[in-house]
């Protein structure tokens, strides 16, 4: 194989067996990286750790490998362990974390660890889980992370330099092999500069046909059209059915690959699936977390056939997916960002705007930009596309498990673990003792409230160091054994509560008996918690369980079919098979706790068994694939 001079670089680094960190624009080519890493150890009989930052990302990887490396290929994702013995594991980010933290023996045998898309590390809700994985990282274990372009690549070496006491090499290119060409959508004139865009005050919309039109005209299909919505995703999708992109003998085919894949991932009977038939037909889709995740998997494949012409998606088709098409256009360059609406981050710009220009197809990439300058003004939009990539800024906040689990090994000299962090390499004095006193805050709660006594863990602290973001609640519940008390129904409904994170103006259905009792029992214990971390200043405060799929947990654990139990929520139905995911994940983390009584193991087992069935069993999806 012929490879560009930044992957070389790299090649020859990890042959003199150092670390490297990989900076390089989306479609550069770095997960030929990762491959020599892969193919050097199955030779060398070494194991490997591939970790991702999202459960699609992780599936994707696992195909890709297995058909390159078969049986050396396994997967580990907390709803999904098939080959777990495998000499190449490829997980996601928080189950290396909790290996680190909670059985570091279990990791002897992998000398090698990638961290796809390490910029997550400032992702505010889960960076935090990066930034101890590299912390706790096992010293046998050599590093190689790959992330977009980040300008300070090499303070993040110097960090994991100045704790592991080993080189890290970095390597940055800053050359896309497809360079990118931008237009610009403005008063519904498309130019090819930003300059020549009109800034008067009245301003005509943007009409999606002058867009289309424009792009056939030039050839710019395939087209990825990323949106910030998912309603707007399939809204745009359906304003453009009158046009068709295919000509007879596409059509055919297209439809003919739909129905079979259809048929195999069990989906002729889904309304879902029935309703994109006519867009398919036209060589169009749309594609969000929304959707049934088989349903996202067949327009994944449909799009990789080259048949779909224009998918309208969320900006989770950006990460990491390997799907690049010629043209792509960005509906805005706002969105919203946890709490609030605001402009791109240069970096999430170009992770789209990366997609466009297939490599080895493509001389260059098209990005179409729409946009509103009454929405975004002249110079942001100019900062968002033609800015300086933004630094990759810690957002270290330990969890009560990790607190818990560095406790039972380390004590009170716990607190020397954070100098080590990424958080303290960066940040000033005033932020430093912040942080310090947010940890000195946890353990204090935690021994106020006997999860630790006279130096060491109760049986509730080793129940909670288990159970990863939600320990207070599910401790709470099982030191007060109302969770040994619960039937199979009670507990489905409180792990379905306790990850469920509910969407703007969404409603509660009518509850059980069993649902009103559990509900009560959690509202109390949260108030509780609430009330604590309140008097130790500790935020942000501790999820709250939400009820709003108890009903339809009720139903799926009686045997109702999906579509069924989908009446008795507002939820969108790709979403709910990620709760019932996310909750079997948090029950056989209660199940893995050494103090879970074998009656409760028992029950737990009998809940999962029953919930992961048909669309929401992860891991036959992955085996028919």
């Amino acid at each position: 194989m012929i490879y560009d001079r930044f992957q070389e670089e790299s090649i020859d680094y990890i042959n003199q067996g150092c670390s490297v960190i990989v900076s390089a624009p989306t479609g550069a080519g770095k997960t030929a990286i990762a491959e020599y890493v892969i193919n050097n150890s199955i030779q060398n009989n070494l194991g490997v750790i591939y970790t991702a930052p999202i459960k699609a990302l992780s599936n994707q990887k696992f195909r890709d490998f297995y058909q390159q490396f078969g049986d050396n290929i396994g997967i580990l994702t907390g709803d999904v362990s098939i080959n777990p013995q495998a000499p190449v594991l490829i997980m996601t980010t928080e189950i290396f974390r909790n290996k680190v933290l909670d059985e570091p023996e279990s990791l002897q045998m992998y000398s090698w660890i990638i961290f796809d898309e390490v910029h997550y590390i400032d992702n505010p809700e889960r960076g935090t889980v990066w930034e101890e994985s590299l912390i706790f990282l096992p010293k046998h274990m050599k590093l190689l992370a790959l992330s977009a372009t980040i300008p300070n690549i090499n303070e993040l070496a110097s960090w994991i330099e100045s704790i592991h006491h080993k080189p890290v090499k970095t390597v940055i290119e800053e050359k896309r092999p497809v360079p990118l060409h931008f237009f610009f959508q403005s008063s519904n004139e498309i130019v090819d500069k930003i300059d020549k865009v009109r800034r008067g005050k009245f301003a005509r919309p943007n009409k999606m046909n002058t867009l289309i039109n424009y792009l056939r005209q030039k050839e710019g299909l395939p087209c990825i059209y990323f949106v910030f919505g998912r309603r707007r995703a399939e809204d745009l999708a359906q304003e453009l059915q009158s046009f068709n992109f295919l000509n007879g003998k596409e059509r055919a085919e297209i439809t003919d690959l739909y129905n079979s894949l259809c048929e195999r991932f069990d989906l002729k009977h889904e309304r879902s699936a029935q309703n994109m038939y006519p867009l398919i037909q036209q060589g169009i889709a749309y594609h969000h977390a929304g959707m049934l995740p088989t349903l996202k998997e067949v327009i994944e494949r449909l799009f990789t056939s080259r048949l779909l012409k224009v998918i309208f998606t969320t900006e989770t088709f950006a990460l990491g997916i390997n799907m690049p098409s010629r043209s792509v256009c960005l509906d805005e360059l706002r969105k919203f960002y946890g709490h609030y609406v605001r402009n791109l981050k240069t970096r999430d710009f170009y992770q789209m705007a990366g997609r466009a220009g297939r490599r080895g197809i493509d001389k260059e990439g098209f990005v179409y930009c729409r946009l509103n300058l009454n929405r975004i003004n002249f110079d942001e939009a100019k900062r968002v596309i033609y800015g300086r990539a933004e630094q990759v800024r810690s957002q270290f906040n330990t969890s009560y498990a990790t607190i818990l689990n560095l406790y039972e090994k380390h004590k009170e000299e716990l607190f020397k673990i954070y100098p080590l962090s990424l958080h303290y390499f960066q940040s000033h004095k005033n932020h430093q003792r912040e942080a310090l006193r947010l940890m000195e805050a946890k353990l204090n709660l935690l021994k106020e409230w006997g999860y630790i006594d006279k130096g060491a863990l109760t049986k509730k602290g080793q129940f909670a160091k288990n159970v990863y973001g939600y320990e207070l609640i599910l401790a709470e519940l099982y030191d007060q054994n109302i969770l040994e008390q619960l039937d199979e129904f009670g507990l489905g409904i409180i792990a379905s509560a306790a990850v469920f994170e509910p969407r703007k103006n969404q409603r509660v259905t009518s509850l059980s008996k069993t649902g009103h009792k559990v509900k009560n029992a959690c509202e109390e214990i949260y108030e509780l918690i609430k009330h604590r971390e309140q008097k130790y200043k500790i935020y942000p405060f501790s999820k709250q369980p939400y009820f709003h799929l108890s009903s339809s947990m009720e139903g799926w654990l009686r045997g109702t079919n999906f579509d069924k139990i989908l009446q008795f929520t507002d939820t969108d139905e790709g979403e709910v098979v990620r709760y019932f995911r996310m909750a079997i994940q948090i029950l056989r983390e209660i199940m893995d706790a050494k103090v879970c009584s074998p009656g409760l193991k028992e029950k737990i087992k009998e809940v999962v068994r029953v919930t992961n069935r048909d669309v929401i069993d992860a891991e036959k999806q992955l085996r028919e694939a």
